[in-house]
């Protein structure tokens, strides 16, 4: 995995986790993979990875079953999708509409946009 420089290489690999939960590659009350797994495929210290687990289990996205590992909780998938979207809510549309002020792009703009951009996709 690439790292980009402008977030730190945990909250990377919590957006991998959840990247893994919304696609099904994790699936639902089934194990993930060891700190140790996963700090090898990544090539990363495991202490950066037992940080985003860390972080993962907060939001209650795992749970370590002692002597197991870690387990990705049944409802993994809705608390990763309500946690995206108050990313996008908070940051990611924050920035958007700083960029529209600026270029002087209207909602009606953007609507228009957005359904062209869903036309080309059907």
């Amino acid at each position: 995995m690439e790292f980009k420089s402008d977030k730190p290489i945990y909250r990377q690999i919590v957006d991998y986790a959840f990247a893994q939960v919304l696609s099904g590659a994790w699936p639902a009350g089934e194990r993930v993979p060891s700190v140790r797994e996963l700090a090898a495929e990544m090539a990363v210290n495991s202490h950066t990875v037992l940080k985003a687990f860390d972080y993962l289990t907060d939001l209650g996205v795992i749970a370590s079953r002692r002597g197991m590992g870690y387990y990705l909780q049944p409802d993994a998938a809705a608390v990763v999708m309500a946690e995206q979207r108050r990313t996008f809510y908070s940051t990611t549309l924050e920035e958007v509409f700083d960029m529209m002020d600026m270029l002087g792009v209207t909602i009606e703009d953007i609507d228009r946009h957005y359904r062209e951009h869903r036309a080309k996709q059907v």
